[in-house]
């Protein structure tokens, strides 16, 4: 086999054994010049990442006596096009040690690879190279700096670079219009949309993408119908943009005039659906996707489990993994499988978790370990949840929320105050779950005062006590006997109170047999849910225990003639 055969040989897609043949074909007939071509057929014979493929690549550029910038380039661009971003700006660092001359492609791949990756150091010391070498009319290398530099959250840079390019093409503009959209300047986004020569469909989603995320759905509309040629992106961000509002009707509507749809399509109306709480729609969307992958099963489990039905949630993890379906759940179905794990409050489901996590082979990351923490200390393993705490290479508000109200509901409140103090004292801003979880190991306590003042403080870090925090002020003072000024409380809040409230008012009155309080708290309890027996039978015994037979007798006769339901098993500790 000569030179020209062996090129023309090269022109053919490759196995990894027909390129190690070739290759050593090339050494023993010392045709050195042709490890170029032979690196360039081996990556473009790999139209997936395979970590096999890239380090051979990389062990005949390294081991080239006859190094040049393609085949070095070409290495860079396979990388960065599928996703090894890192790895790709090591090469590039690597390719200038050398003295090789990046191409344009090298410095583009790059830059993309620094823009992907969040790299602040590299990609402007990549801006500097571009000057040097003198790509500054390149107006793929320029467009690859805008977006860099729009990746980076730096506008003012990247607009400077966008409007000293003496070439745009709508690639160009198309990154400067998403970084205005990415930085939140919607007005600014609009600008240059309406300045651009030719807009191709990418733009029209972007801004439409825009104004749907806003909120502005009225806007995405009328852009949306204006748009010259739509593809599937449009209609799922039309899709995206009613759900995300609640508006699941007019979703509804347009999904079902799509010419076609794609899993985000689906996913993003059981995702709507789940938001409104209406499970049963969800469910019948998922059941009439004929190819269901993990995104799916992912997206109705999460669905079960942010909507308390834990139950159904793990029956179809177990589904999704049964042996003739062949898909691998990831970290998204793990963390809404340990949520539902979390909300039966078994201890038995920690190690479960566990093993099914090292037996997929999934990554514990922080947010699976967070994941975790959460189910130990529901569980009452709060020794098991300090250890993943502990754990942790960074703890963020999540992590120190979810470890205050494990103390909270397993008594340790010293352990809970000493955490919120740690987690200020590391400069973490706490969210309104920080402050439901330290409320709550007040309540456990019966620290009224103490609880008071950390209600009082949560507008102090600029946030606004929501329903749940009332329920549990509700609750610790009611519990105290001081049943008038939770009654007070109730009527100072600024939103409609829900049936936790007055539920934790009613309970509090059934301690202390309060007639007075108990039937206000109760009689809103029968209006929020009509058909729940539990506040029907608290009521009756507080009219018993103060000897009000008759009223307690007519109760129990409601109850009877209504067959009501039993008080449904969640509390507003759950939910909070």
């Amino acid at each position: 086999m000569m030179g020209p055969g062996l090129t023309s040989f090269l022109s053919n897609l490759l196995t990894v054994y027909q390129a190690k043949q070739i290759h050593a074909y090339m050494l023993i007939n010392s045709l050195n010049h042709l490890q170029s071509l032979l690196v360039r057929q081996i990556l473009l014979s790999s139209t997936n990442y395979s970590r096999t493929v890239a380090q051979y690549a990389q062990k005949i550029l390294f081991h080239s006596l006859n190094r040049d910038a393609f085949s070095w380039s070409c290495m860079i661009r396979f990388l960065s096009q599928r996703s090894q971003f890192r790895e790709a700006f090591y090469l590039y660092v690597q390719m200038h040690k050398l003295g090789l001359c990046p191409t344009t492609h090298a410095i583009s791949s790059a830059l993309r690879a620094c823009a992907r990756s969040g790299c602040k150091i590299g990609g402007p010391m990549i801006h500097g190279q571009v000057h040097r070498y003198g790509f500054c009319n390149c107006v793929y290398v320029e467009t690859s700096l805008v977006d860099l530099y729009t990746k980076l959250g730096d506008m003012k840079m990247a607009s400077k670079v966008f409007q000293e390019m003496p070439v745009k093409n709508v690639v160009s503009w198309n990154s400067i219009l998403s970084g205005h959209l990415k930085s939140g300047n919607l007005a600014e986004a609009h600008r240059v949309f309406d300045e651009i020569p030719k807009k191709d469909v990418i733009s029209w989603n972007a801004i439409l993408s825009g104004y749907a995320r806003t909120g502005n759905i009225d806007m995405a509309s009328s852009l949306f119908h204006q748009m010259p040629e739509k593809n599937l992106a449009s209609w799922n961000a039309m899709i995206s943009g009613y759900a995300e509002c609640g508006k699941m009707k007019s979703a509804r509507s347009f999904f079902d005039v799509m010419p076609q749809r794609n899993i985000v399509s689906w996913i993003t109306m059981i995702s709507g659906y789940s938001k409104c709480g209406d499970i049963v729609s969800a469910r019948e969307l998922f059941d009439q996707i004929g190819e269901k992958d993990h995104l799916s099963f992912t997206a109705i489990i999460a669905c079960y489990a942010q909507n308390n039905q834990p139950e159904e949630a793990l029956k179809l993890f177990n589904e999704m993994l049964d042996g003739g379906r062949n898909i691998q759940p990831d970290e998204m179905t793990l963390a809404s499988v340990i949520s539902a794990c979390s909300q039966l409050g078994e201890p038995r489901f920690g190690p479960w978790i566990e093993s099914c996590i090292n037996n997929l082979g999934i990554q514990m990351d922080d947010h699976m370990t967070t994941a975790l923490i959460d189910l130990y200390a529901k569980c009452g393993s709060i020794d098991k949840a300090y250890d993943f705490f502990h754990s942790l290479r960074k703890k963020d508000v999540v992590a120190y929320s979810a470890m205050i109200l494990g103390c909270g509901i397993n008594s340790k409140i010293d352990d809970a105050i000493m955490l919120f103090k740690e987690m200020i004292d590391a400069q973490i801003l706490p969210n309104l779950a920080t402050f439901a979880g330290l409320l709550s190991a007040y309540s456990h306590a019966g620290l009224v005062e103490e609880g008071f003042q950390c209600f009082c403080s949560i507008k102090d870090h600029g946030l606004v006590p929501s329903t749940d925090h009332y329920a549990i002020m509700v609750d610790l003072l009611g519990r105290a006997g001081r049943l008038g000024e939770a009654y007070e409380l109730i009527k100072s809040m600024p939103m409609q109170p829900h049936i936790g409230v007055w539920g934790a008012l009613l309970l509090a009155c059934s301690l202390h047999n309060n007639v007075e309080f108990g039937e206000v708290a109760a009689q809103h309890c029968f209006e929020m849910e009509p058909g729940t027996s539990g506040y029907y039978s608290l009521l009756a015994n507080i009219y018993a225990s103060v000897g009000r037979w008759d009223d307690a007798k007519r109760l129990r006769t409601i109850m009877e003639k209504k067959k009501l339901a039993k008080a449904p098993g969640c509390s507003w500790r759950e939910s909070s």
